[in-house]
């Protein structure tokens, strides 16, 4: 079988990550706009029905690597935060 011929050449940043770490104005721009808005009480409200959510859910445990995941009719189920996080963000690119 032949080796996988990306191995070893990514070095896991995306792009995103590369310009923040390069642009120290940016990163502190993004930094106080991210600060305002997960502080915000809608935000807070949001976080605390899912943290409930999975305390409450009987198949939820600690450190099982697993979110309280909203789905198209509004209910919640539990998924891999892998699978959950990654959702509705931007496209890896090569």
């Amino acid at each position: 079988m032949a080796r996988n011929s990306l191995a070893g050449k990514r070095n896991g940043k995306s792009k995103t990550a590369k310009f923040y770490a390069k642009n120290k104005k940016s990163r502190n721009k993004k930094k106080t706009y991210d600060k305002k808005y997960h502080s915000s009480a809608l935000r807070k409200k949001y976080r605390a029905a899912l943290n409930k959510a999975n305390k409450k859910n009987k198949n939820s445990k600690k450190g099982d690597k697993k979110d309280m995941s909203h789905v198209r009719g509004g209910s919640l189920i539990l998924e891999a935060q892998s699978k959950n996080r990654a959702r509705n963000r931007g496209k890896k690119r090569n």
